[in-house]
């Protein structure tokens, strides 16, 4: 597909939000390259020739990865990603938002991992969110489409009443914030924007049964598109923070899921849910299921839990 004709996934799914809701306050921004930190392996980064897509290369258990320059707390966040093709058993692709520069004890994350497969077998999509350090809240999906053939939209919305992942414009997951004294939701730490490849084949593939088979390397994934309607953090608070409620992304319209957008959410929970950890109770038995459990219900074949 031609750049002239990508038009951006992101800028529909903002649109349905915005027949409700009014007063755009954040500049929306796409970001480039210049816009990141090579954080890991800058040499296995690369850009097409007008600077629109780049790319991760992993090599000999050798990953690489990136991180905006800033953080941000509360907004729209996009980036079309075209995964690795060929037999990716054991390969991990990220896109996630982190607090920290690193793995720390009391960081907030949220997580999209692409899990490789060998090759004939989808890919599985692990979504997982992290509060002062705590996660264990995975959550995984089959594709409906192929996500090493082209570029899809991988968004998140987050606002302080709810976070959605969305797979171009169908929601998939939705972290509600119930505002109980134990909350597990993330919404006091400012973030920064990561991506990265990596090797993960003691535990992506079939557990960790599946190691990745070299001879196919490098696997290298895609990246272009990358949309931005955020409070940019500015030491020690930025002034966007208090008016939040004068974007899109912040007004009533977008703190909870349009009826449209409650039934695709039930489609791919019917239909292409993996795995939750709130329908876990070996893992979890009650009465250790975690409390966000009770009041984040999802649809599961013809139930509801």
């Amino acid at each position: 597909m031609a750049m002239a004709t990508l038009f951006s996934i992101a800028a529909l799914v903002a649109a349905s939000f915005l027949l409700s809701v009014s007063k755009v306050q954040t500049q929306p921004t796409y970001l480039y390259p210049n816009d990141f930190t090579k954080n890991w392996a800058p040499q296995m980064f690369g850009t097409s020739q007008n600077g629109q897509i780049w790319s991760l290369s992993l090599v000999n258990a050798t990953g690489s990865g990136y991180l905006t320059n800033n953080k941000y707390q509360f907004g729209w966040f996009s980036m079309k990603i075209k995964l690795a093709g060929s037999d990716a058993a054991g390969v991990v692709t990220t896109y996630f938002m982190c607090s920290e520069n690193g793995a720390g004890p009391t960081r907030d994350e949220v997580d999209f991992e692409f899990l490789g497969n060998v090759s004939g077998q989808p890919y599985i999509l692990q979504t997982n969110v992290f509060k002062n350090g705590t996660g264990g809240r995975e959550m995984r999906h089959f594709l409906w489409f192929d996500p090493t053939e082209d570029f899809h939209a991988y968004s998140v919305l987050w606002n302080d009443h709810q976070l959605v992942f969305f797979v171009d414009e169908t929601p998939i997951r939705v972290l509600t914030n119930t505002d109980y004294a134990n909350n597990f939701f993330p919404n006091t730490k400012p973030m920064y924007l990561f991506s990265s490849i990596w090797c993960g084949d003691t535990w992506a593939t079939e557990g960790g049964l599946v190691k990745t088979n070299w001879t196919y390397a490098p696997f290298v994934s895609y990246y272009t598109d990358f949309y931005v309607d955020a409070c940019e953090w500015v030491e020690p608070s930025p002034a966007c923070l208090s008016t939040t409620t004068q974007n899109w992304w912040d007004q009533s319209g977008a703190w909870q899921l349009t009826a449209s957008q409650q039934e695709d959410y039930n489609w791919v929970q019917k239909n292409f849910l993996v795995y939750y950890y709130c329908l876990d109770t070996v893992r979890f038995p009650s009465p250790t299921m975690p409390e966000e459990c009770s009041s984040n219900t999802i649809q599961y074949g013809n139930q509801y839990y």
